[in-house]
């Protein structure tokens, strides 16, 4: 059996807590390790526990989701170690502190009352990092809620690209799957994976929600 995905959560509501623990508990892939009812004791339970994958709610007392996603990153990059990544937990589908969690480092976001399978799904997705959650959703929440630049503007990290990047870049910030562009491209989903590393290594982002993030506010997600 593959080694477990370490799941924690940070919300204020026990109850909340209660159903998503017994969820992901049951779950064999997925284990569960821990969990804080604020952003501030989030923190230090990522510190402690080290889970893969962190479930974070976005409005809760002490400290809020955004600074607390903010604030775990940066402690992991301190420590030089592989960060968690971060799904936003939210009420609304088009709700602009997602937006801002989104750019803080959070890997996604996922409405509070969607279907137990689709969060399982997206937990699965972001660990694996093949593709971004709800694709079309994180979109329309860029589109809705950021300043989409006048035109399109080539940042200097984007020369370094090669033309085979630039396609596979393009495919991925319209919310392809390794998969998709795969089929699209005529390659191997491995070769799809290396070039999609390759340009996040370039491009200095962290994920491919990321990617999604920087194509728009560079003008370059048509």
């Amino acid at each position: 059996m593959s080694e477990q995905t370490k799941v924690a959560l940070v919300d204020d509501q026990a109850l909340f807590r209660a159903g998503i623990r017994m969820l992901v508990s049951s779950q064999p892939d997925l284990a569960f390790v821990g969990e804080a009812a604020d952003g501030a004791e989030g923190i230090t339970m990522a510190e402690e526990r080290r889970p893969d994958v962190i479930l974070m709610d976005i409005r809760m007392p002490v400290m809020d989701g955004i600074e607390s996603t903010a604030a775990i990153l940066a402690s992991a990059e301190r420590r030089g170690e592989r960060p968690p990544r971060i799904i936003v937990l939210t009420t609304f589908d088009l709700d602009e502190a997602a937006t801002r969690a989104i750019r803080a480092g959070a890997s996604g976001f996922v409405l509070k009352d969607a279907e137990p399978e689709f969060l399982l799904a997206a937990i699965r997705t972001v660990h694996a990092g093949t593709s971004v959650i709800a694709a079309s959703a994180t979109r329309e929440l860029f589109e809705h809620f950021a300043d989409a630049p006048a035109r399109a503007h080539e940042p200097h990290e984007f020369a370094g690209l090669t033309s085979r990047e630039r396609e596979i870049f393009t495919l991925a910030a319209r919310g392809l799957s390794n998969a998709e562009i795969a089929r699209q491209e005529f390659l191997s989903e491995a070769t799809v994976k290396t070039h999609i590393s390759r340009i996040l290594g370039k491009l200095g982002l962290r994920d491919r929600v990321q990617l999604v993030v920087f194509a728009f506010e560079n003008g370059l997600a048509t």
